[in-house]
């Protein structure tokens, strides 16, 4: 058993990570691990270890029972700028939804938005350049629904406005 809680270690791992990036202008592949935590944590997702291919969390309770997720994270270090995209989507693989995990400039959480595969697959058809499952973030916030932000936490089947995105 370790001496050191998974939080306690992730709160450390964000600030290496935010430190790091301040200092050399770089950032950590440590992306996908704190926004896999973060979804699991914060959404009520049991992570499969090791990943079976295809998603790499499964839902427990609620709306999300017995889905299985693909998680993306993407820290956004400048909103000003875009051109930013999530990591390529699985398309030949097994699962039913997609969350996007956006971190802030010290790997803090501050929005997580939920797309189901069909949405994505439609999406993704539009564009001979997206078969490949590539896609931007602003394109993914476009077609998914924001399900947590740092302000609110969980966001109830309220209307939200994603075209601000």
């Amino acid at each position: 058993m370790s001496v050191y809680s998974v939080d306690k270690l992730m709160a450390q791992t964000r600030k290496l990570a935010a430190d790091y990036r301040r200092a050399t202008g770089q950032p950590l592949p440590l992306t996908a691990e704190i926004a896999n935590h973060d979804a699991a944590r914060l959404l009520g997702l049991e992570m499969i270890q090791p990943p079976p291919g295809g998603y790499d969390a499964v839902g427990r309770g609620g709306e999300r029972e017995g889905l299985r997720y693909q998680i993306k994270g993407r820290a956004i270090f400048d909103e000003s700028k875009g051109g930013q995209r999530i990591g390529q989507l699985k398309l030949e693989q097994d699962w039913d939804a997609v969350l996007l995990v956006l971190l802030d400039e010290d790997y803090q959480p501050f929005a997580i938005h939920e797309a189901d595969r069909q949405e994505l697959e439609e999406a993704l058809a539009d564009s001979p350049r997206n078969k490949r499952g590539a896609m931007s973030v602003a394109r993914f916030r476009i077609i998914s629904r924001l399900v947590w932000e740092r302000e609110h936490g969980p966001v109830e089947d309220e209307l939200w406005d994603n075209t601000q995105a």
